[in-house]
């Protein structure tokens, strides 16, 4: 990278990994400059001394003496400071792109690269096909808009890159040449950043650019190519390409041209959504080349993110999900709905907390499909039992589990899907759902002693 003046707009993990990449690449540090609104901007402590930071609000006309911008994800294009530099032929580029320029390099041009967006589930899919990676024995980088910024990835030994991708990381990117992108699924989100619905859905189809394979959801129309002569697989609830195919006894599997792969009950990931996402991640993974074998082991193995539909323990073949981080009603509806189609028995949940003065009559058609218990607790706990005849009120965590697991079949599931905050007992919903797990695996502990 020649010599140039350039400009990081944001500091904290995205941007301080930016700088910290230049100076890698030679770059003096008397021609990079950080610009932040923030008085204190997180990272600024670790900064390297001969970079320059400006605080306070963006000036178009200063930005414009820049020859390259490197815009941290938060900050929209359409900034009015980002206006003049534009006009002006400054080049304005994310960390993304300065990734996507690196991989073209001679050093890790043997380095595959997986792409995943989507408006949920992102997380999951890359981090399976991650553990997928790491089963397989091959030298694997995680990260992007999960965990480690990209550029803090970048190593020759690295063989496999996957990286979770944000519409807004895909609005400054342009130069991604991934072995397999996919967008898993699209629904209405940040519209206080873009001007319609349609400019988040363009963003998100960034992503297909210029990747030898594409992988679409089959039940989501605007997941779907505009690019026609793009090389294309597709995952769905039917049994097409990676599907689902169910045999005489009612038992369903994931498949690939319908031919079974995997029986679902295999799966530690509970609901029909996470069906999904493990299809998804099988094509990603084997357009990646992992062996059949390795990302079997891992799907099976795989209990989820920390506290998203979290798999605890099975204890007398009844599941227990820490879902702690449904900290809103329509989380809560995304994991609960439809989910008594996928087991054998009944599901049980247990609800509340600080519901922030959010209407839970929203929850009452999803916990008409519960047929077991539905218990409630916290401040909210009261308004939530009013939603269904059924539901039982108790006065903490522990009563909850307590209660559950007396009235539990072999068969039934158990999920911690609150629909609220945690602030009125926890500090966090972490706190909230490690307290859940301890009084499961108490549990366990007892049934199995």
């Amino acid at each position: 990278m020649s010599s140039q003046k350039i400009a990081v707009l944001g500091l904290g993990a995205t941007g301080l990994s930016c700088v910290n990449f230049l100076l890698r690449q030679g770059e003096q540090g008397e021609t990079i400059s950080v610009f932040d609104t923030r008085q204190s901007p997180p990272g600024q402590d670790k900064l390297n001394p001969t970079v320059k930071l400006i605080k306070g609000e963006l000036s178009g006309q200063l930005l414009a003496r820049f020859e390259l911008i490197i815009a941290s994800p938060g900050i929209a294009l359409a900034t009015p400071a980002l206006q003049f530099p534009a006009i002006n032929g400054c080049e304005i580029i994310g960390d993304i792109e300065l990734f996507a320029r690196q991989l073209k390099k001679p050093a890790y041009r043997h380095a595959k690269l997986v792409t995943i967006t989507g408006s949920n589930g992102k997380s999951t899919v890359t981090s399976l096909v991650g553990e997928m990676a790491v089963e397989a024995n091959i030298k694997v980088a995680v990260g992007g808009n999960i965990g480690v910024p990209a550029l803090d990835l970048l190593a020759p030994e690295i063989d496999l890159y996957i990286l979770e991708l944000s519409s807004f990381q895909l609005e400054t990117t342009s130069s991604l040449h991934a072995d397999i992108a996919t967008i898993l699924n699209v629904s209405e989100d940040h519209m206080d950043r873009y001007d319609c619905y349609g400019d988040y859905v363009a963003a998100k189809q960034r992503i297909y650019g210029h990747s030898k394979l594409v992988l679409f959801n089959r039940d989501d129309k605007l997941t779907y190519p505009k690019n026609e002569t793009l090389n294309k697989v597709s995952f769905g609830f039917d049994q097409l390409d990676y599907g689902l195919v169910t045999d005489l006894h009612n038992s369903v599997f994931l498949a690939k041209k319908g031919t079974p792969i995997l029986a679902v009950q295999s799966l530690k990931l509970s609901g029909k959504h996470n069906w999904l996402n493990a299809l998804a991640a099988f094509a990603l993974g084997s357009a990646a080349g992992l062996s059949e074998i390795a990302m079997l082991t891992a799907l099976q193995q795989y209990s989820g993110l920390p506290h998203r539909c979290e798999f605890v323990a099975k204890i007398n073949n009844v599941r227990w999900i820490n879902d702690s981080k449904a900290t809103n009603i329509g989380a809560t509806q995304a994991a609960l709905l439809g989910l008594s189609e996928t087991i054998p028995g009944n599901v049980h949940v247990i609800l509340g907390g600080d519901g922030k003065g959010a209407d839970f009559s929203e929850l009452a058609g999803v916990l008409n499909e519960i047929q077991g218990l539905i218990v409630c607790f916290g401040v909210d706990g009261q308004k939530i039992a009013k939603q269904n005849k059924r539901a039982l009120l108790v006065n903490n965590l522990q009563q909850a589990v307590s209660q559950i697991s007396t009235a539990a079949q072999s068969g039934d599931l158990v999920i911690l899907s609150p629909a609220c905050a945690s602030l009125d007992m926890y500090k966090n919903f972490i706190a909230r759902g490690d307290h859940f797990k301890r009084l499961v695996n108490t549990l366990a502990a007892g049934k199995s002693g």
